[in-house]
């Protein structure tokens, strides 16, 4: 493969995003003391201690050549398909985002990049989603983008694809009616994968047209990359921090809903949870799952905190309930704890 010329100053940024072991911070530091990436490719893991003055666990890891070459490839594919490197320290990356202690040295963006900086809410929630669910997380995103704010979910099944598809819904009922799409806003997916591949699969169709509908998609991990387990986690820290707030839809104990909601929370955002997941059939799930997590539990393949982490939890904590988009706002506009609405039926 013949590579295409390459930006120096975003090949020594890629070649930096790719080395596991180096924090955050100590990247931030090399991109300062380093001129090219070639400077770091000749590195050898001493010196590379020597200037973060650390000493590095892994250190059979490096290969500054072979990772070197990994940066060109992921470079030439970032050109060929006109995906965009946002680094921390730019001013188009969004700085709710750089404002968390774990933010992502590099973002990965395919479509309109300036959406990552404008208002927007953060929808997730499970993948066993009820009817009941499926109606709210559409019909939230969809009155969402209908007032100019933008949709940010993680493109999974359930929840996260219902929430995309209500603010997809907006963007054609307001072309098929001639009316004015530049009000909109749009939905913003964020990738467990690559920056060039989809998770899950069946989701493809709807990756594009949320590029088509003016949206952007958007990940931490450069073009060909692998896929690997804890990139979920990873993905749903980008999302609780795109945004001031996370509505959660449906969420039974253990969900990465609220992992979400936790990084929120920890980020000091506001996180609120959808009516419908108190239903009466999302309690009927939300038991079921309570019961398979506690025999797993018992049989020491899942933590206490899976069992812990429940909807509950967060409503103790003063996390508020809504039934739409403009009792959200309502809850955006009030002094903490003003706005409390009871919730009927059983908790779990």
């Amino acid at each position: 493969m013949q590579l295409i010329q390459t930006d120096e100053f975003d090949l020594l940024r890629l070649s930096l995003h790719r080395i596991s072991f180096l924090k955050l911070e100590e990247k931030k530091f090399l991109l300062k003391k380093l001129d090219s990436s070639y400077s770091l490719a000749l590195l050898s893991i001493e010196e590379i201690e020597k200037i973060i003055n650390r000493k590095i666990k892994n250190r059979d890891y490096w290969n500054g050549r072979e990772n070197l070459h990994r940066a060109q490839i992921a470079m030439h594919y970032c050109q060929i398909m006109g995906i965009k490197i946002l680094g921390c320290g730019d001013m188009v990356y969004p700085e709710l985002l750089r404002q968390i202690p774990d933010h992502p040295f590099l973002l990965f963006c395919r479509g309109n990049e300036n959406l990552l900086s404008e208002k927007s809410v953060s929808v997730v929630g499970t993948r066993r989603l009820t009817q009941l669910g499926k109606d709210a997380a559409k019909k939230f995103a969809y009155e969402a983008v209908t007032h100019g704010v933008n949709v940010i979910s993680g493109l999974a099944n359930g929840a996260d694809g219902f929430a995309h598809q209500g603010a997809l819904d907006a963007w054609y009922d307001f072309c098929e009616k001639g009316e004015d799409v530049q009000k909109l806003g749009r939905t913003i997916a964020v990738l467990p994968s690559s920056i060039d591949s989809i998770v899950p699969a069946g989701h493809v169709r709807m990756a594009a047209q949320i590029l088509q509908s003016g949206g952007c998609l958007v990940s931490e991990y450069e073009p060909k990359m692998e896929m690997a387990s804890w990139h979920f986690v990873g993905r749903n820290r980008i999302i609780a921090g795109l945004s001031p707030a996370t509505v959660i839809v449906e969420a039974p104990a253990g969900s990465g809903a609220l992992i979400t909601a936790d990084f929120a929370l920890e980020y000091n955002r506001d996180v609120m949870f959808h009516a419908a997941t108190f239903g009466g059939k999302a309690c009927d799930v939300a038991e079921i799952v309570k019961k398979q997590l506690e025999t797993e539990h018992a049989a020491g393949r899942v933590s206490k905190y899976k069992i812990e982490n429940r909807p509950e939890k967060f409503l103790e904590a003063g996390a508020p309930v809504i039934k739409d988009y403009n009792e959200y706002c309502r809850v955006l506009d009030s002094p903490p704890g003003v706005f409390s609405e009871p919730v009927q039926g059983t908790l779990f």
